[in-house]
């Protein structure tokens, strides 16, 4: 089934944007970041019904968002979201996302962070295969002022949330150019591959922790004691 809805988004973005970058990652940033507020909204609800609570990952997926929203505040600068067609896509792809991924992480969590795996290691392709068709041109460009902001000027905490193979504040990409910008997207676009492989391992609910979480101060997951 993963395999399937990761088809259908992909097939739809391949022929409708083949020739149009930006439109085309402001469609896929609009879609990449849904399936985390999936994780984040039944994560709560499990908390709210006193079933068990995982802080960390709450942290880690809410950080996972907060990367893509940054992407795609990126991909609106460079004028991705001009026409209304590309926003209505974007915007009714996403609706109809979040609620399968929300089911499916009710019936197997293992299986929507797998999808989000998929999804992840196409925007890393696509990036990739972007980066090296235009990189000559890109390096002439200044990076907008929103990725300045969040990957060197602003509040990092967020930005190393999500990447739970590295210690907090190991990385730190440069952006001078927008060529160091889609090079630090598409970065991020592994980390998230990396992350959604851990949350599937079976150890993860003890293992997987927030890159800010000390490892000696954590416990095991217990039920929410009112």
């Amino acid at each position: 089934m993963t395999r399937v809805l990761v088809g259908i988004l992909v097939f739809v973005i391949n022929k409708i944007y083949a020739n149009r970058p930006y439109p085309r990652f402001y469609v896929l940033e609009t879609v990449a970041r849904v399936p985390y507020f999936s994780y984040l909204s039944v994560l709560h609800l499990y908390e709210t019904l006193g079933l068990w609570r995982k802080a960390d990952w709450l942290k880690i997926h809410f950080a996972e968002s907060w990367n893509e929203l940054h992407h795609l505040l990126i991909m609106e600068s460079l004028g991705g979201a001009e026409f209304w067609g590309d926003r209505l896509l974007a915007k009714t792809t996403a609706l109809i996302y979040y609620w399968v991924i929300a089911a499916l992480y009710v019936v197997s969590p293992r299986s929507a962070y797998h999808f989000m795996e998929l999804v992840e290691e196409h925007a890393y392709a696509s990036y990739d295969k972007f980066l090296q068709a235009e990189a000559e041109h890109l390096k002439t460009l200044p990076a907008p002022d929103i990725a300045i902001q969040y990957y060197r000027d602003g509040d990092l905490y967020m930005f190393d949330e999500f990447q739970t193979a590295h210690q907090a504040a190991e990385r730190r990409p440069q952006v001078d150019t927008l060529y160091d910008v889609f090079v630090a997207i598409r970065d991020d676009e592994m980390e998230h591959v990396k992350t959604m492989v851990a949350c599937q391992q079976p150890e993860a609910q003890q293992a997987l922790l927030s890159p800010h979480t000390p490892p000696a101060l954590t416990t095991e997951d217990a039920p929410v004691v009112s």
